[in-house]
């Protein structure tokens, strides 16, 4: 029976299965190579390290594969790692691969239907007719309904993209509802359109890749001529709609450095750069708290927080500490704190920004 990466716990020896995300030789500080590997099922990831004797067997499997592996699974740095005994390459026969992908906890189904209902509401034709146009090919809504929208960082699990893609729909017309002269047809189907080319960039069938056209082209331009040859074939396409719905998908990096080719020039395309970062960030941190690896009130360093994050969330319970009493802790600290703040003061700190600062960002942007 399939034991999942979820129900691990410290000094648990188990003997289960998993999906190879990546596997590296590497060197021992006392000389000779261990391997180290990225196990993962739909409940999760681990990082597996096997010592000794591992050579044989590890030439058997490539990433991708499905292993059956025995191991301790221990604590390090305040996440669980397994510490591998043995490894070998499983017989199709001896699994599911409905358990070794993550898939989004919505219905991808009922969330497509969700977003073709808010198109068929579009008081534009011209944008109507294009997403219809565009979901009127089965292949492509079966990719859109199965692509993660990102190989790592956000939404990294199959149904991601279109989770992720209903999400930003609904904020772009909330938060463009409550600003004056924003055209909301325009923004929401910037928001549809904005990762489109992932359904092409990305492979997801077995484990999540960049195609070559991923990894040469990339999902903005991809995304971009792709809707370009769509409005073509829509007569009399209005040549000014055309030109700020491109701008959108081009734009909605934010940042020249974090890949736009442009930086947003219109209400519309710097509210879809900003409400896209936000739905990103959310997700993930959301996902660092609920990791079901992490131990401890804080996660691991994220690459894209640039720090660790508070996993603690606000309570009612009545086992609670009061505040009142709370606050008798926090003044008795308050000397100590006190005494360290010089030394904390000499502390060199990152430069505005360096943090992903919305506030900064903006200011950034404004003053471009």
């Amino acid at each position: 029976m399939k034991t999942f990466i979820r129900d691990f716990v410290t000094n648990q020896t188990v003997s289960t299965t998993f999906l190879v995300k990546a596997k590296e030789y590497r060197n021992k500080k006392s000389g000779g190579q261990y391997l180290t590997l990225t196990l993962a099922d739909r409940t999760g990831e681990i990082t597996g390290h096997w010592w000794d004797n591992f050579e044989e067997s590890a030439e058997t499997f490539d990433v991708d594969d499905i292993v059956f592996a025995r191991g301790l699974v221990i604590v390090h740095r305040n996440r669980l790692q397994l510490t591998i005994h043995r490894m070998r390459l499983c017989d199709e026969r001896e699994y599911n691969l409905t358990d070794y992908f993550p898939t989004s906890k919505f219905d991808v189904d009922e969330m497509f239907t969700e977003l073709m209902q808010i198109v068929h509401g579009f008081e534009n034709q011209n944008l109507r007719q294009l997403l219809e146009n565009i979901f009127a090919d089965e292949e492509t809504v079966r990719k859109f309904k199965r692509a993660p929208a990102a190989k790592t960082m956000h939404h990294p699990y199959l149904g991601g993209l279109l989770e992720h893609t209903l999400s930003l729909l609904k904020l772009a017309h909330k938060v463009g509802s409550h600003y004056e002269g924003i055209d909301l047809d325009l923004l929401q189907t910037g928001a549809i359109l904005h990762d489109f080319g992932k359904i092409d960039e990305l492979s997801y069938e077995r484990g999540t890749n960049y195609t070559n056209d991923g990894q040469m082209i990339g999902h903005l331009a991809m995304e971009t001529m792709m809707v370009s040859d769509h409005i073509k074939q829509i007569p009399e396409f209005p040549v000014e709609l055309r030109r700020h719905l491109l701008h959108l998908l081009l734009t909605h990096h934010g940042k020249l450095e974090y890949g736009s080719p442009k930086l947003p020039a219109t209400p519309e395309a710097l509210m879809l750069a900003y409400l896209d970062d936000l739905d990103s960030k959310v997700e993930a941190m959301q996902r660092l708290i609920n990791d079901p690896q992490a131990t401890g009130d804080w996660t691991r360093i994220s690459p894209m927080f640039e720090r660790p994050i508070y996993r603690r969330r606000p309570t009612t319970k009545a086992d609670e500490q009061p505040a009142e009493k709370a606050a008798v802790t926090v003044a008795s600290a308050s000397a100590s704190a006190q005494s360290n703040d010089v030394a904390n003061k000499s502390v060199p700190t990152k430069p505005n920004g360096s943090f992903n600062n919305p506030f900064a960002q903006l200011a950034e942007l404004m003053n471009e």
